[in-house]
């Protein structure tokens, strides 16, 4: 369905994409320092997989429609902010309780983290309407049914998006462990990674 050149055109964009800065990464990178590596890897393993749900809207088609209705934008753009400042504002409230490493605290669940960067891609509108936008440009009609090759490039941007999700939660997590060596840091860095969430959260907001 997709042929060699297609193929490495669009997993060389989707890697320069995925690896430059963007409220992904910064969350990753920000929750990984705090929470320790295997937080960050999990979270950003939820941020890729929640690829999946804007490449079944562009398949289907809903998307488009999402896109062309200010009302159901603006709600989804304001339902994603919301999430955010709260799981920014959680973030402040429990600073230094879920120290990676420290078994005298009560870490969030790793099911918790996945669960929250699944969501917190899934419900961004700007994700989705970058998917419309993106995807589409690597389709080549000759070469089989759109939705089916829309399928497949959403799977590849999944898949390369998880392996640099998780390595940048790894180094973030190695990064966080030598920073907490010095006393009271976890509070300092769940601090950081809450005021980080919030920022992206407002900005979102702000955007529409």
């Amino acid at each position: 369905m997709l042929d060699l050149p297609q193929t490495l055109a669009f997993l060389a964009a989707a890697l320069l994409l995925t690896a430059s800065p963007g409220p992904d990464n910064l969350m990753v990178l920000s929750l990984g320092m705090a929470r320790g590596r295997r937080a960050g890897m999990v979270f950003g393993l939820g941020c890729a997989l929640g690829c999946l749900s804007h490449t079944l809207l562009a398949v289907v088609g809903i998307g488009a429609l999402v896109a062309a209705s200010p009302w159901a934008l603006q709600a989804l753009t304001w339902a994603g902010g919301a999430y955010l400042i709260w799981l920014g504002v959680g973030a402040w409230r429990h600073a230094g309780r879920a120290a990676a490493g420290d078994a005298g605290h009560d870490a969030t669940p790793l099911r918790r983290l996945f669960t929250q960067g699944l969501v917190a891609n899934a419900i961004n509108p700007k994700v989705a309407l970058f998917f419309l936008a993106f995807l589409p440009q690597f389709v080549v009609p000759t070469q089989g049914p759109v939705a089916a090759q829309l399928g497949l490039l959403g799977l590849l941007f999944t898949a390369q998006a998880a392996v640099l999700f998780g390595l940048l939660g790894w180094f973030s997590g190695h990064v966080g462990a030598w920073l907490q060596r010095v006393p009271g840091s976890a509070r300092v860095l769940d601090r950081l990674a809450g005021t980080v969430f919030i920022g992206l959260g407002l900005r979102l907001v702000a955007s529409r």
